[in-house]
């Protein structure tokens, strides 16, 4: 066995170890520009996921020349089944990058691989009401977050028209791009909402400079303290690959 034929088998056997198997079970348009994709798999059952986190995809040829960079595409679950199904929402960008284009040419019968679910925009159960704040690659995660969740709600989504199907809805804004920055117009529609005098649980996730834009103005113009409130950027302008 050459050396070369040696590491590539090591690698292999690494990233079986943290590789799940799957099959493309289902998709379906859900908005004009987000695709659910449903991933089946044995592997799949009795996963370890709380609604919110997110999971690794494969989405190319892990042992290629750019291996993970272009490989792995992070995408928050909008569902799971414990028998062996998992939802993904995917949103089409204009320029494709890998899992947009994995996401695109998805069919049925498809195999692929995830990595376990990880991450902490989760819900703080003991929080006397929850405020969410995005964007439509955030909508995903707080769907699942909102499913089921008790306690008032409050919450502004940002969004160019692609509205997935969210529980409680009806008691999130919806303020629509006007031509300046997602951060100049979700913290405006934070700043309109209700909220209580005192700290919630906020969910802050998206663009990273409308988080981070989101984050000062509960902190410095509402007095809430940075650990009340959980931030995961999506994603930024001119960057590829950002979870």
């Amino acid at each position: 066995m050459s050396t070369l034929t040696f590491i590539v088998a090591g690698m292999s056997n690494v990233i079986d170890r943290f590789l799940l198997p799957a099959v493309v079970e289902e998709i379906e348009n859900v908005t004009p520009r987000m695709r659910r994709i449903r991933l089946a798999g044995d592997a799949l059952r009795v996963l370890d996921w709380l609604p919110g986190q997110h999971v690794r995809v494969r989405v190319g040829n892990l042992l290629s020349l750019r291996g993970f960079r272009d490989s792995l595409r992070t995408y928050s679950v909008w569902d799971y089944d414990p028998r062996g199904r998992l939802d993904l929402c995917v949103l089409e960008h204009p320029e494709a990058g890998p899992g947009v284009r994995w996401a695109r040419e998805a069919v049925p019968g498809a195999t692929t691989a995830v990595m376990r679910p990880e991450g902490r925009l989760i819900v703080r159960r003991d929080a006397p009401y929850h405020l969410f704040a995005g964007d439509e690659t955030a909508s995903v995660a707080f769907g699942a977050m909102l499913r089921g969740l008790g306690g008032p709600v409050r919450g502004a989504v940002l969004t160019s028209g692609d509205r997935l199907p969210l529980p409680r809805a009806g008691e999130l804004a919806w303020p629509l791009r006007d031509g300046g920055t997602d951060a100049d117009a979700l913290v405006r529609a934070v700043r309109e909402l209700d909220l209580p005098g005192a700290p919630g649980a906020a969910y802050v996730a998206g663009e990273a400079r409308a988080c981070q834009a989101v984050r000062a103005h509960l902190v410095r113009e509402r007095g809430w303290p940075r650990d009340a409130i959980r931030l995961k950027a999506f994603w930024a302008p001119g960057k590829r690959g950002l979870d």
